[in-house]
Protein backbone atom coordinates (compact mmCIF):
# COMPACT_ATOMS: atom_id res chain seq x y z
CA UNK A 1 0.00 0.00 0.00
CA UNK A 2 1.23 3.56 -1.05
CA UNK A 3 1.87 5.84 1.44
CA UNK A 4 -0.73 8.33 0.15
CA UNK A 5 -3.44 5.02 0.62
CA UNK A 6 -2.05 4.18 4.24
CA UNK A 7 -2.46 8.19 5.40
CA UNK A 8 -6.09 8.20 3.89
CA UNK A 9 -7.05 4.89 5.41
CA UNK A 10 -5.32 5.95 8.34
CA UNK A 11 -7.48 9.32 8.76
CA UNK A 12 -10.61 7.74 7.69
CA UNK A 13 -10.11 4.53 9.93
CA UNK A 14 -10.26 7.29 13.41
CA UNK A 15 -13.46 8.88 11.94
CA UNK A 16 -16.83 6.34 12.73
CA UNK A 17 -18.33 7.38 9.20
CA UNK A 18 -21.91 7.72 9.77
CA UNK A 19 -21.79 8.26 13.19
CA UNK A 20 -24.39 10.32 14.81
CA UNK A 21 -21.31 12.18 16.63
CA UNK A 22 -19.70 12.85 13.42
CA UNK A 23 -22.40 13.33 10.91
CA UNK A 24 -24.46 15.27 13.55
CA UNK A 25 -21.57 18.28 13.68
CA UNK A 26 -21.07 18.39 10.21
CA UNK A 27 -22.88 19.94 6.85
CA UNK A 28 -24.29 17.80 4.21
CA UNK A 29 -21.03 19.29 2.19
CA UNK A 30 -19.02 17.76 4.58
CA UNK A 31 -20.37 14.53 4.99
CA UNK A 32 -20.06 14.04 1.09
CA UNK A 33 -16.67 15.28 1.10
CA UNK A 34 -16.17 12.02 3.74
CA UNK A 35 -17.98 9.63 1.76
CA UNK A 36 -16.20 11.04 -1.30
CA UNK A 37 -12.86 10.12 0.24
CA UNK A 38 -13.73 6.89 2.24
CA UNK A 39 -14.69 5.57 -1.37
CA UNK A 40 -11.82 7.16 -3.43
CA UNK A 41 -9.36 4.99 -0.97
CA UNK A 42 -11.19 2.23 -0.64
CA UNK A 43 -10.76 2.49 -4.54
CA UNK A 44 -7.35 2.88 -4.02
CA UNK A 45 -6.19 0.08 -2.02
CA UNK A 46 -8.60 -2.46 -4.20
CA UNK A 47 -6.54 -1.22 -6.99
CA UNK A 48 -3.43 -1.80 -4.93
CA UNK A 49 -4.61 -5.29 -4.18
CA UNK A 50 -5.58 -6.31 -8.39
CA UNK A 51 -9.20 -5.97 -7.54
CA UNK A 52 -9.80 -3.70 -10.54
CA UNK A 53 -13.47 -4.05 -10.64
CA UNK A 54 -13.75 -3.54 -6.96
CA UNK A 55 -11.72 -0.30 -7.54
CA UNK A 56 -14.27 0.50 -10.77
CA UNK A 57 -17.19 0.00 -8.22
CA UNK A 58 -15.90 2.32 -5.72
CA UNK A 59 -14.71 5.20 -8.45
CA UNK A 60 -18.19 4.70 -9.58
CA UNK A 61 -19.59 5.72 -5.97
CA UNK A 62 -16.62 8.27 -5.72
CA UNK A 63 -17.89 9.80 -8.95
CA UNK A 64 -21.45 9.61 -7.90
CA UNK A 65 -20.66 12.27 -5.12
CA UNK A 66 -18.42 14.17 -7.23
CA UNK A 67 -19.03 14.15 -10.90
CA UNK A 68 -16.37 16.49 -11.54
CA UNK A 69 -13.15 14.76 -10.10
CA UNK A 70 -10.05 14.31 -12.80
CA UNK A 71 -8.52 11.78 -10.35
CA UNK A 72 -11.37 9.34 -9.77
CA UNK A 73 -11.78 9.27 -13.47
CA UNK A 74 -8.46 8.91 -14.17
CA UNK A 75 -8.16 6.17 -11.43
CA UNK A 76 -10.95 4.48 -13.01
CA UNK A 77 -9.65 4.91 -16.39
CA UNK A 78 -6.10 3.03 -15.24
CA UNK A 79 -8.66 0.46 -13.26
CA UNK A 80 -10.47 -0.25 -16.91
CA UNK A 81 -7.20 -0.12 -18.79
CA UNK A 82 -6.28 -3.31 -16.70
CA UNK A 83 -9.04 -5.33 -17.39
CA UNK A 84 -8.30 -4.66 -21.22
CA UNK A 85 -11.50 -2.27 -21.26
CA UNK A 86 -9.97 0.41 -23.68
CA UNK A 87 -13.03 2.10 -24.59
CA UNK A 88 -13.89 2.46 -21.06
CA UNK A 89 -10.27 3.97 -20.13
CA UNK A 90 -9.78 5.98 -23.11
CA UNK A 91 -13.54 7.65 -21.79
CA UNK A 92 -12.58 8.01 -18.48
CA UNK A 93 -8.93 9.64 -19.28
CA UNK A 94 -10.64 11.92 -21.67
CA UNK A 95 -13.36 12.94 -18.93
CA UNK A 96 -10.32 13.84 -16.38
CA UNK A 97 -8.68 15.95 -18.85
CA UNK A 98 -11.74 17.30 -19.52
CA UNK A 99 -12.28 18.75 -16.32
CA UNK A 100 -9.21 19.51 -14.81
CA UNK A 101 -7.24 21.90 -17.09
CA UNK A 102 -4.23 21.04 -15.12
CA UNK A 103 -3.57 18.24 -16.59
CA UNK A 104 -1.12 20.07 -19.11
CA UNK A 105 0.45 20.76 -16.92
CA UNK A 106 3.86 18.56 -16.63
CA UNK A 107 2.93 16.35 -13.66
CA UNK A 108 -0.08 15.18 -15.71
CA UNK A 109 1.25 13.92 -19.07
CA UNK A 110 0.01 10.94 -17.52
CA UNK A 111 -3.58 10.72 -18.24
CA UNK A 112 -2.53 11.82 -22.24
CA UNK A 113 0.43 9.04 -22.17
CA UNK A 114 -2.31 6.67 -20.66
CA UNK A 115 -5.33 7.36 -23.22
CA UNK A 116 -2.17 6.71 -25.57
CA UNK A 117 -1.67 3.35 -24.32
CA UNK A 118 -5.02 2.45 -24.04
CA UNK A 119 -5.73 3.46 -27.67
CA UNK A 120 -2.71 2.09 -29.12
CA UNK A 121 -3.79 -1.74 -27.69
CA UNK A 122 -7.39 -0.75 -29.08
CA UNK A 123 -5.71 -0.60 -32.21
CA UNK A 124 -6.26 3.34 -33.12
CA UNK A 125 -2.76 3.62 -34.04
CA UNK A 126 -3.10 7.51 -35.50
CA UNK A 127 -4.99 8.43 -31.86
CA UNK A 128 -2.38 7.25 -30.00
CA UNK A 129 0.62 9.44 -31.69
CA UNK A 130 -1.55 12.22 -30.88
CA UNK A 131 -1.75 11.31 -27.29
CA UNK A 132 1.94 10.78 -26.83
CA UNK A 133 2.42 13.86 -28.71
CA UNK A 134 0.65 16.04 -25.96
CA UNK A 135 2.33 14.45 -23.33
CA UNK A 136 5.70 15.08 -24.59
CA UNK A 137 4.97 18.80 -25.64
CA UNK A 138 3.64 18.98 -21.81
CA UNK A 139 6.79 16.72 -20.59
CA UNK A 140 9.56 16.53 -23.16
CA UNK A 141 11.61 14.26 -21.15
CA UNK A 142 8.63 11.39 -21.12
CA UNK A 143 10.77 8.45 -21.87
CA UNK A 144 7.99 6.30 -21.81
CA UNK A 145 5.97 8.70 -23.81
CA UNK A 146 8.97 8.52 -26.69
CA UNK A 147 9.34 4.47 -26.67
CA UNK A 148 5.40 3.89 -26.70
CA UNK A 149 4.69 6.80 -29.66
CA UNK A 150 7.74 4.77 -31.05
CA UNK A 151 5.69 1.45 -30.68
CA UNK A 152 2.97 3.20 -32.61
CA UNK A 153 4.83 4.40 -35.56
CA UNK A 154 6.05 1.28 -36.24
CA UNK A 155 3.05 0.02 -36.29
CA UNK A 156 1.78 2.69 -38.96
CA UNK A 157 5.13 1.23 -41.05
CA UNK A 158 6.86 4.67 -39.92
CA UNK A 159 9.77 3.18 -39.10
CA UNK A 160 12.32 5.76 -39.63
CA UNK A 161 10.17 7.51 -36.90
CA UNK A 162 9.84 4.87 -34.25
CA UNK A 163 13.93 4.78 -34.47
CA UNK A 164 13.87 8.56 -33.57
CA UNK A 165 11.74 8.02 -30.87
CA UNK A 166 13.59 5.17 -29.57
CA UNK A 167 16.49 6.46 -29.80
CA UNK A 168 15.42 9.48 -27.64
CA UNK A 169 13.63 6.85 -25.14
CA UNK A 170 17.58 5.40 -25.17
CA UNK A 171 18.61 9.01 -24.43
CA UNK A 172 16.21 9.15 -21.43
CA UNK A 173 17.86 5.91 -20.09
CA UNK A 174 15.57 3.43 -21.43
CA UNK A 175 17.07 -0.60 -22.32
CA UNK A 176 15.05 -2.29 -24.32
CA UNK A 177 14.40 0.60 -27.11
CA UNK A 178 18.51 0.91 -27.24
CA UNK A 179 17.96 -2.98 -28.20
CA UNK A 180 15.67 -2.23 -30.46
CA UNK A 181 17.51 1.09 -32.29
CA UNK A 182 20.21 -2.24 -32.60
CA UNK A 183 18.02 -4.51 -34.30
CA UNK A 184 15.89 -2.68 -36.72
CA UNK A 185 17.21 1.03 -37.05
Amino acid sequence: MSRRTTAIAAALSVLALGSPLITGCMNPLETQTLEFMRNFSQGLEKYEAGNYQGAITDYDKAIEIDSQSAFAYYNRGIAKYNLEDYQGAISDYTKAIEINPHYSNPQYADAYHNRGNAKKDFGDYQGAIVDYDKAIEINPQYASAYLNRGIARELVNDLAGACSDWRKAADFGLKEPAQWVKNQC
